[in-house]
């Protein structure tokens, strides 16, 4: 799998490879480029230097980030046959998670929180392909497709975004902590990380608890609260359990179904937390 993005993603330009646990048998292999843009000269001295009055676009460096998996085809008609069948958007999900592995450690161990995970909207290229080591290492395929983009946000959708915009930069609404929460716990889950996802979820939960009160009599916004509330001891049971270690596929999809309701919960709150 191979994506380009427009920035350097924070890990060195390199060859990345990601195992279970240390001894196991390596699980992928990904490997970062960069491209695009000319390095940029250090600036001499500390002084600001003056710049034209209708300055240039600087170019900006692209990404090219190869996730490789060894999926063991015999001869090339297996592999075409692979291609043909193969779920592009399952398999660019399931490679962004990866990824996005890889950046994670890369924020703890440089201490770089603001490098941000990938996600399937902002790449520029999505490309599912099949190839021998060397090759697919190099950014090359013996045979590859590129995936179309995501569907473009429906005209209403887009407006009532907009409209939403406008008022927090208004100040005619504000930024709720649980919605950040929220987003947060969201980008964990989707990104593999379970157990940060559940321990965010229990913080957002009840930030929305509190922060929906006022609103508590508008729309259905009382049945919300009612149902997340009930979801309290099962979204606590299920940060312990990540306190103590990885979850199970049953604990993540609680997690998962009580991030539901609580997205639902936050979208309904916007919907009429302006008028």
């Amino acid at each position: 799998m191979q994506f380009e993005v427009p920035w350097a993603l924070g890990p060195a330009d390199g060859r990345y490879v990601l195992r279970p646990h240390a001894g196991e048998d390596a699980s992928h292999v990904v490997v970062l480029s960069t491209m695009g843009a000319p390095q940029r000269r250090r600036l001499r001295g500390r002084r600001p230097r003056p710049v034209d009055p209708e300055p240039g676009v600087e170019p900006v460096p692209v990404t090219r980030a190869t996730i490789i998996e060894a999926i063991p085809l015999t001869d090339e008609e297996e592999a075409a046959a692979w291609l043909r069948r193969v779920d592009g958007e399952a398999h660019a999900a399931a490679a962004l998670a990866v990824l996005n592995r890889v950046i994670a450690a890369h924020r703890i161990a440089a201490d770089d929180p603001g490098a941000r995970d990938v996600t399937r909207s902002v790449a520029l290229v999505v490309r599912v392909g099949h190839g021998a080591g060397e090759e697919v290492a190099e950014g090359r395929h013996t045979a590859a497709v590129e995936l179309p983009a995501p569907r473009v946000e429906r005209r209403a959708a887009a407006l009532r975004a907009q409209e939403r915009l406008s008022a927090l930069l208004s100040g005619r609404d504000a930024v709720l902590a649980a919605e950040r929460l929220t987003q947060r716990a969201r980008c964990d889950l989707t990104a593999g990380r379970s157990r940060e996802a559940a321990l965010t979820l229990r913080v957002a939960l009840e930030a929305a608890l509190a922060e929906l009160v006022p609103w508590r009599d508008r729309g259905d916004i009382g049945a919300r609260l009612t149902e997340l509330t009930e979801a309290r001891t099962d979204v606590a049971a299920v940060a312990n359990r990540a306190l103590q270690g990885g979850l199970d596929p049953e604990e993540e999809a609680t997690v998962d179904r009580v991030l539901r309701r609580l997205e639902a919960a936050m979208r309904a709150r916007a919907a009429v937390g302006f008028d």
